[in-house]
C-alpha cells in the first residue's frame, strides 16, 4: 500500500501520506491493504476506510470514504465521503475523529 502511495504525484500523494499518518496514530488496529487499487485500512479482511486519489477519476478533489462497516452512524442519514483538497490541523482533527469512529 505504501508502494501506491509512493506513486501517486503533486497534492494525492501529500494527502496520501499525511491521511496514512492520521489513520496509524487515530487508529492503529487498522491494517493498510489496497481496495480498488486505492490506499485504504480496515480489519477482519474489510476495508473500513480508503483513499480516493483526485487522478484516480480526473476529480477535482481527492476523497477519503468510508464503508459499511465504519462506525459513522448518526440518525437516519450521514456522509460517507468526504472531499479533500488540503489538509489543515483543523480538517486533520476531524480525519482523526472519523477514523477513531470508523474503528469503532
Amino acid at each position: 500500500m505504501l508502494e501506491k502511495i509512493a506513486e501517486l504525484s503533486g497534492t494525492d500523494r501529500e494527502l496520501a501520506e499525511r491521511v496514512h499518518a492520521i489513520v496509524k496514530e487515530a487508529a492503529p488496529e487498522l491494517l493498510p491493504r489496497l481496495w480498488y487499487g486505492m490506499p485504504a485500512y480496515g480489519k477482519g479482511g474489510k476495508a473500513t476506510l480508503f483513499f480516493q486519489a483526485a487522478a484516480k477519476f480526473k476529480a477535482r478533489y481527492a476523497t477519503l470514504g468510508f464503508n459499511e462497516d465504519a462506525q459513522l452512524d448518526d440518525g437516519a442519514m450521514w456522509p460517507t465521503a468526504f472531499a479533500l483538497t488540503e489538509l489543515t490541523p483543523q480538517v486533520e482533527a476531524r480525519i482523526a475523529e472519523l477514523v477513531k469512529r470508523a474503528a469503532g
